[in-house]
């Protein structure tokens, strides 16, 4: 219990402080919503939190992912994180968030993510991404 407040206050902290919004919606077998803040051109800190299943089963991540690539319509990035609950352990994501329209603030993504802990296993998800965006 104490592992899942501590991960709940640090990601708290972290989308709270700093640059732009963004909020996403991931679909696999194990889906999730997600709130992070841009921090920078580099930076995407996401606190994630799992869907679709009791409250008591809910699952919480933390993870930092870095861009590693970036054009007017395209982010790749690639992260590092932890995870409570169930498939406690580290998170190891890779994704791509796309942007095709002329506002960038709508998107879509899509993601690999290695959990690895006590039961290790590969997810993969895709979903909608919106970005409240600064003018």
């Amino acid at each position: 219990m104490k592992k899942l407040i501590l991960l709940v206050i640090f990601g708290l902290v972290s989308t709270v402080s700093f640059a732009q919004w963004t909020v996403s919606y991931h679909q696999s077998n194990l889906p999730f919503v997600g709130v992070n803040k841009q921090l920078g051109e580099k930076w995407l800190p996401e606190f994630r939190v799992g869907t679709d299943n009791f409250f008591s089963d809910v699952s919480l991540e933390l993870v930092i992912n870095r861009v590693f690539y970036k054009n007017d319509r395209l982010d790749v990035y690639g992260g590092f994180g932890g995870r409570v609950q169930s498939f406690e352990g580290f998170v190891i994501p890779a994704g791509i968030n796309i942007y095709p329209f002329d506002k960038k603030d709508f998107g879509f993504h899509i993601e690999a993510a290695g959990l690895v802990g006590n039961e290790s296993i590969f997810r993969g998800s895709f979903g909608i991404r919106y970005r409240f965006l600064k003018d």
